[in-house]
C-alpha cells in the first residue's frame, strides 16, 4: 500500500458546485417575488446566496490544500467553541428568536446557525476519538460512553432551541459513525432504544412536532393547519409532471408554500422542472455519495476515513430527510436541502465539508489508476 499526494477529486468538486449552481438558480426562482413584495427588491435573496458561494468556495478552496490532519488537531477546539456558541444562542439575550425557535446568533450584522457548525465538529471530534481509540472501541466505558456523551450533549442542547431536524440528523451522524467505528451492537442498539424512547417524550413535549407526526400519520384526519405545508408541496410536485412547468413558472411560490426558498425548495424544483430536474437533482446526491465513500475507503489513516464517511453520510442523510419530508414520507422538520436551499450558515458549512473530503482526496491510497 502505497500513499501518493494526487489531485484532488474533480468530480465531487464539479458535482458540489453544479448542486450550488441548480441552487442559486432556484433560490432566486423561488423568492423573486417574496423578496419584491418583503424588501421591494426581487434580488435581495439572491444577492445574498451569491455572496455566501462566493465566501463557501473560497473556504472549500482553503480546506482543499490544507492536509486534512489538522483537522484533527483543531478537531477539540472546534468542538468546544460549537459546544460555547450552542450555549449562547439559548440565552434570550443573546440568542435571536425566529418562528418562535431560537437558533440563531447574530455578530456584526450577521445572523449563523451554530448548529451547522456543530455538525462538522460533532463528526471531527469523534473520528478523532475512533481514529485514536480503535483497539478500546468494544469496550463500553472507553470506547462507547465518550462519544455517546459527547454527541448526546450536542444533541439535547439543538433540541432545547428546539431545532428536532437538526438533533436527528446529529443523532445519525453520530450512531453511524460509532457503527463504523466498530461498536459493539448491543451497545448501539441500546443507545438507539434509549433515544426512540427520548424522542417519543421530546415529541409528546412539543405539540407542533405532534401535530406533523400525526399529520404524516393519517393526513386525511389530521388538522388543515397542521397539513397546509405538506399539501401545498405536493400540490406543487404533481403538476411539475414529467418535465416540469418551466423555469420561474411555479404556482406555489406564489405565497403558497411556506419556506418554498428553504426547506421546501425542492418541491419548486420539481414544480418547474418535472420529474426529469428532480431526478438530476437525486442522482448529484448519488454521485456525492459515491465518490464520498471511495475517498473514505481509500483515505491513508482511520481519521481520514471516518471524517470522510461521517462528512459524506451526514450531507446525503440530510438531503434524504429533506426529500423524504417534501414528498409527505416524513414529518415537517426544518431540515434543509444541502447545497440548494438559501442560507449562509448551511452553506458555507457545506462547503467546509467538502474541502475536507477534497483533502483527503489529495491524500489517497493508490489503488491503481486515481480517476
Amino acid at each position: 500500500m502505497t500513499v501518493k499526494r494526487l489531485s484532488y477529486d474533480r468530480l465531487l468538486c464539479s458535482v458540489s458546485l453544479l448542486l450550488v449552481g441548480i441552487g442559486v438558480v432556484m433560490v432566486y426562482s423561488s423568492s423573486a417575488i417574496k423578496a419584491q413584495e418583503k424588501y421591494g427588491d426581487p434580488f435581495f435573496f439572491l444577492k445574498k446566496q451569491l455572496l455566501w458561494m462566493v465566501v463557501g468556495v473560497a473556504v472549500m478552496v482553503w480546506a482543499m490544500y490544507r492536509d486534512y490532519r489538522a483537522f484533527q488537531r483543531y478537531a477539540p477546539l472546534l468542538f468546544l467553541a460549537s459546544l460555547l456558541l450552542l450555549l449562547l444562542v439559548l440565552l434570550p439575550s443573546v440568542g435571536v428568536k425566529v418562528n418562535g425557535a431560537r437558533r440563531w446568533l447574530r455578530l456584526f450584522g450577521i445572523s449563523f446557525q451554530p448548529s451547522e457548525l456543530a455538525k462538522l465538529s460533532l463528526i471531527l471530534i469523534l473520528a478523532s476519538f475512533f481514529a485514536r481509540k480503535a483497539d478500546r472501541v468494544e469496550s463500553f466505558l472507553l470506547g462507547f460512553a465518550p462519544p455517546l456523551v459527547l454527541s448526546s450533549l450536542f444533541v439535547g442542547l439543538v433540541v432545547l432551541e428546539p431545532n428536532l431536524g437538526t438533533g436527528a440528523v446529529l443523532m445519525l451522524a453520530a450512531m453511524s459513525l460509532c457503527f463504523m467505528a466498530g461498536v459493539r451492537l448491543t451497545h448501539l442498539g441500546s443507545a438507539l432504544a434509549a433515544a426512540g424512547a427520548l424522542s417519543y417524550v421530546v415529541v409528546q413535549a412539543h405539540p407542533y412536532a405532534k401535530a406533523r407526526l400525526l399529520t404524516m400519520m393519517d393526513p386525511a384526519h389530521a388538522s388543515s393547519k397542521a397539513a397546509y405545508q405538506i399539501h401545498q408541496s405536493l400540490y406543487a410536485l404533481g403538476p411539475g409532471g414529467i418535465l416540469g412547468r418551466g423555469l420561474g413558472d411555479s404556482i406555489q411560490k406564489l405565497f403558497y408554500l411556506p419556506e418554498s426558498h428553504t426547506e421546501f425548495i425542492f418541491a419548486i424544483v420539481g414544480e418547474e422542472m418535472g420529474f426529469v430536474g428532480a431526478l438530476l437533482m437525486i442522482c448529484l446526491f448519488g454521485i456525492l455519495l459515491w465518490r464520498g465513500t471511495r475517498i473514505a475507503l481509500r483515505a491513508p489513516d482511520l481519521f481520514g476515513t471516518y471524517a470522510a464517511m461521517g462528512i459524506t453520510f451526514t450531507l446525503v442523510s440530510q438531503a434524504v430527510i429533506n426529500i423524504a419530508v417534501v414528498v409527505g414520507l416524513l414529518p415537517t422538520t426544518g431540515v434543509t436541502l444541502p447545497f440548494v436551499s438559501f442560507g449562509g450558515s448551511s452553506l458555507v458549512t457545506t462547503f467546509l465539508c467538502i474541502g475536507i473530503l477534497l483533502s483527503i482526496s489529495r491524500h489517497q491510497v493508490a489503488r491503481g489508476r486515481p480517476s
